[in-house]
């Protein structure tokens, strides 16, 4: 559902997050016809609060949700969880699924999680499943064996889910064997493409050494749906961090021109992990800044 200008603005007002988004912001930018992106927002922010999270992404204007899998326990029936979602007019876009991990003793405990999450996913009227490949530990690296066989195990989860109707993404990540962008293509190469898509997160492709446009023309017949993510150089042990759409080192009106050349149509996530250090605003004014870039100074539609 696209909003008007003005529907956003009322909502970014309400939400206080108006006082936070620089002037130069406020003017809308042409639209095009592609991408189309329908915008929904990442719960992470709200760590695992899933209750507030849904009342405050939609109130943000969003219209769908990742939620992380902390949820199903705080809402073990999952029509209850349809049922909430749907007065919040909010489309259950994604889950946080959690880790793959190569471990051969750990592989069928970890296959029939994410099989289970899958069928709840299904009851509740969600769509996709998000998994990260195996945890890395710092300085380790992989083989071609090991991405072979990250390939194989989201194979057999993609296969598994199917008989829901769910969808698995890929998602690259820091700190993972899905880290560096020859490991992205090593294992979607290892995996069966009618089973495993990718879903692109632009900042982690960006810090793990990847140009996210470049990703999106290789892999634009496999993007499952996108995280909208930004990322700046920070003092921190990690030496960096995550920021709103914007503020950080990403080139998106260059990815946006990229999804507009593939006539990308499809979810986009805004994701921000937490409200980076010393910002004064809420998760949800965060977020809503982060919609606000995205709808009108990127002038996407959706």
């Amino acid at each position: 559902m696209s909003l008007s200008r003005r529907e956003v603005l009322s909502s970014l007002a309400a939400a206080g997050a108006l006082s936070t988004v620089p002037r130069a912001l406020h003017a809308a930018a042409p639209q095009h016809p592609y991408p189309i992106v329908h915008a929904g927002c990442s719960a992470i922010t709200w760590s695992d609060n899933a209750a507030q999270a849904i009342a405050d992404i939609a109130a943000a204007g969003f219209t769908g949700i990742q939620l992380r899998a902390p949820t199903l326990d705080q809402y073990p029936d999952p029509h209850a969880l349809r049922d909430l979602l749907a007065r919040h007019k909010l489309t259950f876009t994604a889950l946080s699924s959690g880790l793959t991990p190569l471990d051969p003793a750990k592989r069928k405990d970890t296959i029939d999680e994410h099989v289970r999450h899958a069928a709840y996913m299904q009851k509740a009227g969600g769509m996709y499943l998000q998994l990260i490949s195996a945890w890395a530990k710092p300085g380790q690296t992989f083989t071609a064996a090991d991405y072979k066989l990250q390939g194989q195990i989201f194979t057999e989860i993609g296969k598994r889910i199917a008989d829901y109707g769910i969808k698995l993404g890929f998602h690259n990540h820091m700190n993972s064997i899905g880290q560096p962008p020859e490991a992205v293509d090593a294992i979607l190469e290892a995996s069966d493409p009618k089973y495993v898509y990718l879903e692109l997160d632009t900042a982690h492709y960006l810090q793990g050494g990847g140009d996210p446009v470049e990703a999106i023309r290789k892999y634009h017949s496999r993007i499952l749906f996108m995280h909208f993510k930004d990322v700046k150089n920070a003092p921190t042990k990690s030496g960096y961090e995550f920021v709103e759409l914007g503020q950080g080192r990403l080139d998106f009106p260059a990815i946006i021109a990229a999804l507009g050349r593939i006539r990308f149509n499809g979810w986009g996530i805004v994701e921000l992990d937490r409200v980076p250090a010393g910002d004064p605003r809420t998760p949800q004014q965060a977020n809503a800044f982060s919609l606000h870039y995205l709808r009108h100074t990127l002038g996407v539609r959706g």
